[in-house]
């Protein structure tokens, strides 16, 4: 999984012709399609969402390069490393359940592996703050060729596990290093909270409670648009391999879903847990945890006190599998998310970075 700078865009405050859906006469809308034409991408898109649901989104061009069908409001955007607040949130919804508990230890989430008494005092908090120790160069190449195999991913996603506790933590733990193999094991962690796949627990405990209808893993399929791979903006068959990264990687990053549905897991976060979770667990998955390195909370980027919100920290991240790009804000200060969303990935940045800057820009610089 290819992870973007999530803070950058925070920080700073073809073919066919154009299609757009939003209002009409809509100069953000229009500003979406000059810079999705600038940076030569097949589709963009954006919303902003407050409390009480989206505000505003819109969206311009191709579901396909060089294809004739446009995009639409109601396609589904491939949301990459987004994912990752969903399963630390989903990891909240068993704390409250009382089937699990903050402060966790691997041994204690692993009691069936042989863990080294080097990760004796590693927490599931140190999974969801990148903190554990557990260096994705170190931990994945090897694992990510057997992830292709046609296993289930609960045995593939405990082999991952079981490579990586055996032995002593290859990074510092409690620095951070932001680790796609560190969410994995906490999915497989959930797993055997659980007794099933994470995806099945996603869809109960997430999915079906927000009414996200659209929500899915891997590309998504059917009438949609598709991602594209490489600077040639190659477009990419969802039914083929290579499509998306392997369903294995699922809790750092396979998540699909409408713009709409994305906005309802966001909404979560500017509610104080919208009656979903309660305070604590919201406070508690938006703190950022302690040590050197990148502020950054359970699946979250935190910025402090941007001028826009106010003063206030604002929450972001970014996703790709190379083949899509997403990102969003939350500032939970001013009670408004930004999501921004491409069907393509490296030449997409520079529109993102634009969107975002314009949505910022229109609904929070007030």
């Amino acid at each position: 999984m290819n992870r973007r700078t999530f803070l950058a865009a925070a920080a700073a405050s073809a073919g066919a012709s154009p299609v757009f859906a939003a209002q009409a006469g809509d100069e953000t809308l229009a500003r979406l399609e000059q810079l999705r034409a600038e940076a030569g991408v097949p589709a963009l898109g954006g919303a902003i969402v407050k409390p009480d649901g989206l505000h505003w989104q819109g969206v311009s061009g191709l579901r396909q390069r060089d294809g004739d069908a446009a995009v639409s409001l109601s396609d589904r955007w491939h949301l990459g490393s987004n994912t990752k607040a969903m399963t630390a949130a989903l990891y909240a919804r068993l704390v409250e359940q009382g089937r699990a508990a903050w402060g966790a230890t691997l041994p204690q989430l692993f009691p069936d592996l042989d863990v080294d008494e080097a990760w004796g005092s590693i927490t599931i908090e140190h999974l969801f703050g990148h903190r554990a120790g557990v260096v994705d160069q170190i931990a994945m190449p090897v694992w990510m060729i057997t992830a292709w195999a046609d296993a289930d991913v609960r045995e593939l996603r405990t082999n991952l596990a079981r490579s990586v506790l055996s032995i002593t933590p290859a990074g510092q733990p409690g620095d951070f290093s932001y680790s796609n193999a560190g969410y994995i094991l906490a999915g497989a962690a959930i797993e055997r909270i659980t007794g099933e796949a994470w995806e099945i627990t996603m869809q109960r405990e997430v999915f079906e409670p927000l009414a996200m209808a659209s929500a899915g893993f891997g590309a998504p399929a059917g009438d949609n648009a598709w991602g594209h791979r490489g600077a040639n903006l190659h477009p990419m068959d969802p039914a083929v391999r290579g499509s998306d990264n392997p369903a294995a990687l699922g809790p750092a990053g396979t998540v699909h879903a409408t713009m709409e549905d994305y906005a309802r897991f966001l909404r979560v976060f500017l509610t104080d847990g919208g009656g979903w979770l309660t305070h604590e667990s919201i406070a508690h998955l938006t703190r950022p945890f302690t040590g050197a390195g990148q502020a950054y909370a359970a699946g979250w980027g935190v910025v402090a006190g941007p001028d826009w919100t106010g003063g206030q920290p604002a929450l972001t991240h970014d996703g790709s599998n190379t083949l899509w790009l997403a990102r969003t804000v939350v500032a939970p200060a001013r009670g408004t998310a930004l999501i921004c969303v491409a069907n393509a990935a490296d030449p997409a940045e520079t529109a993102i970075d634009g969107l975002t800057r314009a949505l910022i820009e229109r609904f929070l610089s007030d």
